[in-house]
């Protein structure tokens, strides 16, 4: 970030090189729209271009890019929330494509990865924020404090209830160390 507030734009495409994709499968969760979530990355980062001259590295790029990213996805929310109008072509969000993996374990994730985007959808916001912050983007629970203006223990409450929520919710779908175990005692 220091390189592109130098002037050296190709800092800059290593910057949307590296944290992009990431950037883009939390949005999409937060979201649960790949359209919405497509354009908030892109909105994201037209806000650090904007913001770089002020930047200064109190925290690490990676918390700051989350914090503009979190905040232009409740913009957006509270301005659809104004609209009151959902769009047409509404639909659940897609899973993220995973880099090519095997044909048992992809057909293991296709049937599983629905009923996990469904358990973190069950979720309450809060609790899925910090979930997606901490396990999708790989943010410390100091960071996603900072991202979201809460005290660190309110947010290791959060991320707690949301494991056991998830726990709960995956076991009584049958998944998880519970069923399993319940299964093979049969």
């Amino acid at each position: 970030m220091d390189r592109f507030r130098r002037g050296d734009a190709r800092a800059f495409e290593v910057l949307v090189r590296r944290h992009r994709t990431p950037l883009f499968s939390f949005l999409v969760r937060l979201t649960g729209d790949r359209a919405r979530a497509e354009d908030l990355c892109q909105e994201t980062f037209l806000r650090v271009v904007g913001a770089a001259d002020g930047w200064t590295p109190r925290a690490r790029f990676q918390t700051w890019l989350y914090a503009i990213a979190r905040n232009q996805a409740i913009d957006e929310s509270r301005r659809q929330a104004l609209r009151r109008a959902d769009p047409l072509d509404a639909h659940p969000a897609q899973a993220v494509a995973a880099d090519d993996p095997s044909p048992d374990r992809a057909a293991d994730g296709a049937l599983l990865r629905p009923r996990l985007e469904a358990a973190l959808a069950a979720l309450p916001e809060e609790q899925r924020e910090v979930f997606l912050l901490r396990e999708y983007a790989g943010l410390r629970f100091h960071e996603i404090a900072e991202v979201t203006g809460t005290a660190e223990n309110t947010v290791k409450s959060r991320m707690r209830y949301a494991l056991e929520a998830l726990r709960a919710r995956l076991e009584a779908l049958g998944i998880g160390p519970a069923a399993e175990a319940r299964s093979a005692t049969r």
